[in-house]
């Protein structure tokens, strides 16, 4: 089957002519020309998803996994990871085992646990009665209680460096995140082997011109990529731009969607607990910036009309993050790869979602 589009995003550049696909494979690039509409893109991978369509993964069943995963193709995703933010021990293990691994439409890579070994100063969202101490035995628990592919932490805690060393041993990508790390405390996490960071800017010690802090000294290495919520409420457009210019190639989109993504304003919950949406902003009842209600097809919208050309900004919701997650057969058109796409037209509005050559049509 050909996909009948104009152009084919394939390693950060437009290809003209179309894309073949048989047996959920990708057969062929720069078929044809001319006659065709709109462009072929990797899937999006989105690494932190909390939940969407009225759905809070924390707590939610199949059904519920479903109803999700069926909102998040007609946003152009093909592969998340859901986030389970910090809560007691019981409920982290349910909310693992009950995660299908088989997918549910789009991919599941894997759990991203944010939390609970957390910086008590730097909560954000995060409920502080859930949080702990560094503690090995409770996160070698958590990680036999179901696929774990990323964890959240503060590296800044005392011990924090040994749950890094058993996260890297078992594969597991390690992000630094609701921390008060210095600079010089970042850049031993990173050095020992924490590659990213989770949502760039927020709930982080403030940047100074004495005391970089960790967003920082994230920027400064090329070996550490950024995680970024483009939403218009995080992060103001400059910020994201010195964040792009300094991290080109290595910044990678996040929704940080919450179960009001992709719904009207109203309540919800994340975590269990109650957020109301308004505006397109998700806040707890004290005012704290719980998630997002961006999908990924719209943060792409936004860092596009910062500035960023197309196909960069689509890079950063695909390709980027897939390689945060160790996934290279994820987030990229190359032939022989699985037919993960996502048809955009020249609104950037998404027309068809494709996972393993399976397709999702734009309602």
């Amino acid at each position: 089957m050909r996909l009948g589009v104009a152009a084919a995003l394939v390693d950060g550049t437009l290809l003209p002519g179309d894309v073949a696909i048989d047996d959920g494979v990708v057969t062929a690039l720069g078929v044809g020309a001319g006659g065709g509409h709109g462009i072929a893109a990797p899937g999006f991978v989105d690494l932190q998803v909390n939940g969407f369509a009225g759905v809070d993964f924390q707590v939610a069943d199949g059904d519920a996994y479903l109803r999700a995963g069926e909102a998040l193709l007609a946003t152009g995703v093909t592969a998340f990871q859901p986030t389970f933010i910090t809560a007691p021990e019981v409920d982290l293990a349910t909310a693992l085992r009950a995660m299908p691994v088989e997918g549910c439409g789009p991919r599941i890579i894997g759990a991203h646990l944010e939390g609970p070994f957390l910086s008590p100063r730097r909560l954000g969202a995060h409920d502080a009665a859930g949080c702990r101490a560094p503690d090995l035995a409770l996160l070698r628990r958590l990680l036999d209680a179901g696929p774990v592919t990323e964890m959240t932490l503060a590296p800044e805690l005392h011990g924090a460096f040994e749950l890094i060393d058993e996260l890297v041993a078992r594969g597991v990508t390690v992000s630094c995140g609701h921390s008060d790390a210095t600079a010089a405390e970042a850049h031993l996490a990173f050095d020992r082997g924490a590659r990213t960071v989770t949502h760039l800017f927020n709930a982080m010690r403030p940047s100074a011109p004495r005391d970089p802090g960790i967003a920082m000294a994230a920027l400064a290495r090329n070996d550490v990529t950024v995680q970024v919520i483009v939403d218009g409420h995080h992060l103001a457009g400059e910020t994201v731009l010195v964040a792009w210019q300094a991290a080109r190639g290595r910044f990678a989109l996040v929704s940080d969607a919450v179960g009001a993504a992709g719904m009207e304003d109203g309540r919800y919950a994340l975590g269990g607990a109650e957020v109301t949406a308004q505006g397109g902003v998700v806040r707890r009842a004290d005012g704290t910036l719980a998630g997002s209600a961006v999908p990924m097809i719209e943060a792409v919208r936004h860092l596009h009309a910062l500035g960023a050309k197309l196909e960069e900004a689509l890079t950063a919701a695909s390709a980027v993050p897939a390689r945060i997650a160790g996934r290279q057969d994820l987030g990229r058109l190359a032939v022989g790869a699985p037919a993960d796409v996502v048809v955009l037209d020249d609104r950037l509005d998404v027309q068809r979602t494709l996972v393993a050559g399976g397709e999702h049509v734009a309602r």
